[in-house]
């Protein structure tokens, strides 16, 4: 059993040539456990990266005092991504460390910089089973922030670079991929402005084959799905699209059975859903429907958000953990757990915040992980603060209440997009 305790002293006593493959290969082994990455995973990660650069250092610091011409090994050594060990061990590695550190990493070597810029490290995640999710914020009197619950780090994007028009408009929001996508107007109509992770700036995302507003989306992976929404004439639609993330094109599906908009969307079992809405200005919907990726059609579920929504409401505030479908009601301040044999909702739990103030508007409920996000505004003596409050329905009704996960100060009060990215 390896001994977890003075994690720094065993990798720097272990960080040789031929113990240094060893360890990291005991790490790597330990870190696919799920319930012993839990506990040990940011420990050994940060301790192997920071040891391992001082080791890196002691190394050139060695090689600078010997005298010109050392073997062609020594060389090949300190061309690898971690000395002494193959690449695609090395590679393995790095994938586990927490991607709030890959900044960091980049400016470790040109080769490291390369590999962070490259997005592979992205792609191997995928391939490891490995997920991190962080939550993208825009509140009042701010710009886009990201906030990572395992670390409880705040951090702030680049200042998006779009005209006055699309600042000040409705938005919407949607994580995809390494991909964060922001809809809204500009000056000369629909756009999308695009943040990559991996490059750590905006630009212009590829617009919709029809662009709309007021839509219900999801998304699984790489994909994301757009259902409904209206046209720039006001429109109500029933077309949906999809969009790939690694290729950065829109596909047309086919077209629901009914046109909504104000509606929401997910994915649960593997299939893509919409629920509520309006299907005209003044006509609420309590119907769902449910898009088979594999057949692509759509199956109409009757009373699937029972009592719908108001014109003047949010659409429906859903999130699905674990496969399995959460509401925050904007009326009753309840969290809800969709039944899908009987197609019915039952009451779980109160809200750790009032929903109906502003008919669910300014409100986020958002799965992240395993646990439930209820992020919202509050007034207190020390001025606005945004409060990010988590709950991890596994544990059921006997389990703890609500935890403050982060409040975060002079944010103003009201959540304008939400958006949780798993990469």
């Amino acid at each position: 059993m390896l001994c977890l305790s003075n994690t720094s002293c065993v990798v720097e006593n272990t960080l040789d040539g031929g113990s240094l493959q060893k360890y990291i290969v005991a790490y790597i082994l330990l870190a696919r456990n799920g319930g012993i990455l839990k506990e040990v995973r940011a420990t050994m990660c940060t301790e192997l990266y920071i040891s391992g650069l001082n080791w890196l250092g002691q190394k050139k610091y060695s090689a600078a005092k010997t005298q010109p011409g050392s073997d062609y090994s020594e060389q090949r050594s300190d061309d690898s991504l971690l000395p002494g060990l193959h690449d695609d061990i090395a590679l393995d590695c790095l994938a586990w460390a927490c991607r709030s550190d890959y900044p960091s990493m980049a400016c470790v070597s040109k080769k490291f910089n390369l590999l962070i810029g490259s997005g592979y490290l992205y792609k191997l995640r995928r391939q490891l089973g490995i997920i991190e999710h962080w939550v993208y914020l825009a509140c009042s009197l701010m710009p886009w922030e990201a906030f990572d619950p395992e670390r409880q780090r705040w951090m702030r994007l680049p200042r998006m670079p779009c005209d006055e028009c699309f600042s000040y408009a409705d938005k919407e929001s949607l994580a995809v991929g390494t991909q964060l996508l922001v809809f809204g107007r500009e000056l000369t109509g629909f756009a999308i402005w695009m943040y990559s992770l991996v490059r750590r700036d905006w630009s212009r995302g590829p617009l919709m084959n029809l662009s709309r507003c007021l839509f219900g989306s999801g998304s699984s992976g790489e994909i994301a799905i757009v259902a409904g929404g209206s046209d720039k004439n006001g429109h109500v639609l029933k077309c949906a699209e999809l969009y790939n993330s690694e290729l950065g094109t829109w596909e047309t599906l086919p077209d629901m059975n009914l046109p909504r908009k104000m509606c929401s969307g997910f994915f649960m079992d593997g299939k893509f859903y919409v629920i509520g809405g309006m299907s005209s200005h003044t006509d609420s919907l309590t119907c769902g429907e449910e898009y088979n990726l594999q057949t692509r059609m759509w199956k109409r579920i009757r009373n699937m958000y029972p009592g719908g929504n108001r014109a003047t409401q949010s659409p429906p505030l859903v999130a699905v953990v674990n496969d399995q479908l959460y509401a925050a009601d904007q009326a009753t301040n309840v969290v809800k757990k969709y039944d899908k044999v009987n197609n019915t909702w039952n009451v779980i739990k109160p809200l750790p915040v009032r929903a109906d103030s502003y008919n669910g508007w300014g409100l986020a409920f958002k799965a992240c992980g395993d646990k439930l996000l209820v992020i919202g505004g509050h007034r207190g003596p020390q001025g606005e603060v945004i409060v990010l409050h988590s709950w991890r329905p596994e544990e059921g009704n006997t389990g703890p209440e609500w935890d403050v996960l982060s409040v975060r100060e002079r944010a103003g009060a009201f959540v304008y997009n939400c958006a949780i990215m798993g990469c």
